[in-house]
This record gives C-alpha cells, structure tokens and sequence, in this order.
C-alpha cells in the first residue's frame, strides 16, 4: 500500500513539474513572438529607406534621372 502511495506522489509530482515547463515555454514562444514583431516595427523603415536608395542607385547606374533631383 506505501508503495503505491509513492508511486502516486511521483506520478502527480511529475506532472507538476511537466506542467510548469510547459507553462514557462508557452511564455518564452510568447513573448518571443511579440519581441519579434516588436524588431519588425522598428527595421521596417530603415528597410524601406535602403530599398528606396538602391533604387535610386540603381537609377543612377542605368543612367536615368531620379524623381526627386533637381
């Protein structure tokens, strides 16, 4: 009977401690995901800006004149 008593104790410990990682991983992918929509915000202009300049150069190359010259 204690052995079955232990064996019980062991299984719901276990999952005690199965649970609460998961519940910890649950929370990093979390907030993993909102850091990196977060990094998203923040490149997305600079991003934009480097595409536009290499159209531009890309322009200059090619011989053409940019919109914005004067």
């Amino acid at each position: 009977m204690l052995l079955l008593v232990v064996w019980i104790a062991a299984v719901v410990v276990s999952l005690v401690v199965l649970g609460s990682i998961g519940y910890g991983l649950v929370g990093a992918f979390r907030r993993l995901g909102r850091e990196l929509q977060a990094a998203e915000r923040e490149v997305r202009p600079v991003l934009e800006q480097a595409a536009a300049t290499a159209a531009r150069a890309a322009a200059l190359q090619a011989g053409e004149r940019p919109a914005d010259a004067r």
